[in-house]
This record gives C-alpha cells, sequence and structure tokens, in this order.
C-alpha cells in the first residue's frame, strides 16, 4: 500500500497582515472653488497698495490752478480775457497772494505793470485812479507795428504843413499824452490793400481830469504814436501835468503828415 502523506494545513494569518497588504485608500477629489482664502487676500493686498500709492501721489502734487499774464500788460490795463492764462503751479504757503482761476478778474484795472507770463498777484489789482479812454484816430504809417494792448505809448501831435498860411505850420510838436496804456488797437490791416493812410484807432487810458487838456492840445492836428520799450511805467495819475510843447526843426517833422481828425473820449472808470 502506498502511503499517503498529508501535509498541516497552513497556519491562520493574521487579520492585521493582511490589513498591511491592502493598498492605498483613494480620497475623492474636491471640486475647485473659486472663493479661495489665498486669492481673497492676494486681491486685497493688491487694492490697497493702489490706494496707498493714490494717496502719496496726491499728496506730492499740491499744485494750484492760478492766472498768470499772456503778455505784458501795463498799469492802467484793464483785464479782459485774452490777457489770462491758466496755469498750475506750486505755490505751498503764497498762494493766497494770487488769483486762483476760481476768481473772474475780467474787467479790473491793473494798478502796476505785469509782464508775460508773470503770476497775477492780487495785490496788482488795487484800485486804480478815475481813467478814462480816449479815442486816437492815427494814420497806419505813424503806429508802431508792435502796437499792442497793454503796451506803454507816448502820442504826439504834429504840425500840418498843408496848413501853409493858417500859421499853424511852425513845426511845432506837442506831447499830448505821455506813458498811456493803450487798451485796443483796431482799424489795423496787414493785408495787400493797407497802406499808410489808412486810419487805425489806438484807445488809450487817461486821467479823467486831464481829457479835457488832451483833447485841447490835439486841436485837430495830426498824430504819431511812440511806443515805449517797457512796461514798467507809472499808471496814469489823477494830477497829470498839462501836455507840453517842443519846437523842432522842420526837418525833424515826418515826410507825410496824416490827415487831421478829432479824436472821441469815453468814460471808463474801472469795475
Amino acid at each position: 500500500m502506498t502511503d499517503v502523506r498529508t501535509s498541516p494545513p497552513p497556519a491562520p494569518v493574521a487579520p492585521t497582515a493582511i490589513a498591511r497588504v491592502r493598498g492605498p485608500v483613494p480620497r475623492r477629489v474636491r471640486a475647485p472653488r473659486w472663493l479661495d482664502l489665498r486669492l481673497v487676500l492676494g486681491v486685497l493686498l493688491v487694492l490697497v497698495s493702489v490706494l496707498v500709492g493714490a494717496r502719496v501721489v496726491a499728496a506730492a502734487d499740491t499744485t494750484v490752478p492760478v492766472w498768470a499774464a499772456s503778455g505784458d500788460l501795463a498799469a492802467g490795463t484793464v483785464l479782459s480775457a485774452g490777457d489770462l492764462v491758466a496755469v498750475d503751479v506750486r505755490l505751498d504757503d503764497v498762494a493766497a497772494r494770487y488769483l486762483a482761476t476760481s476768481t473772474r478778474p475780467e474787467g479790473r484795472t491793473l494798478g502796476r505793470a505785469v509782464r508775460s507770463g508773470e503770476l497775477l498777484p492780487g495785490s496788482a489789482l488795487e484800485e486804480a485812479p478815475d481813467l478814462v479812454q480816449i479815442a486816437l484816430p492815427v494814420q497806419a504809417g505813424f503806429v508802431p507795428p508792435g502796437l499792442d494792448r497793454g503796451r506803454i505809448v507816448d502820442v504826439y501831435a504834429v504840425a500840418d504843413p498843408a496848413a501853409g498860411a493858417s500859421g499853424t505850420a511852425d513845426g511845432q510838436v506837442t506831447l499830448v499824452v505821455g506813458s498811456a496804456p493803450v487798451q485796443a488797437v483796431s482799424g489795423r490791416n496787414d493785408g495787400v490793400l493797407s497802406g499808410s493812410l489808412t486810419t487805425v484807432q489806438v484807445v488809450v487810458s487817461v486821467a479823467a481830469d486831464t481829457a479835457d487838456e488832451v483833447l485841447a492840445a490835439i486841436a485837430g492836428r495830426p498824430l504819431v504814436v511812440v511806443l515805449r520799450g517797457s512796461v514798467d511805467a507809472a499808471a496814469p495819475s489823477t494830477t497829470g501835468t498839462a501836455p507840453t510843447s517842443t519846437t523842432s526843426p522842420s526837418s525833424a517833422a515826418p515826410s507825410s503828415v496824416p490827415s487831421t481828425a478829432t479824436p472821441s473820449a469815453s468814460t471808463a472808470p474801472p469795475s
């Protein structure tokens, strides 16, 4: 007989050993969320940095808009909108001395000269003397090319040689207006049709109590305008002196004397 040998049954495996053989338990993947704490913190940091930067820039930019002169303006000039230009400047503690663009100085009279580009101080608009505006007709050939409002001029009345036997052709030259601010210049034409005989109206300011003396000194004689090189001249005074007369040789008189015309005066008290 053949002997059958039976092997003993395998030893039972402990449950802990089976658990060790098992793989990792998979975890369920969560759907991404837009409301992430790190994202929110990053956005907040960006916003805070932008606000802080804007505050720093705003604090550094302390400029204020004020009025400045667009050209040279003499004392006694009545301001208009074209005489002023708005500029942004940094004035710190002295900003109150200058006129901000929130004010409207048009129609006010300058108490002193203001240069082109100069900031307009409030002290320049002090009360000016009682002035009137006189319109003087001058032939274009006797008006300087650079004449414009705000400049200072002297106006002379010259003898008219055409008077002949009337006795007025004595070579006398009379200063009828001295250091007067020009308020307006009209009638000047630079085209091909313009000529030296074209009449130009030059409006100047004079003291009210000397207007009759100015008109009497002109006496219908031709006028010559002399442009001052600077606007730094005193404003017309209410106690102006009478026009002075000087006798010059006939060679000093203009070669072509303009025709006579009667000037007109209009009262323009400062506002």
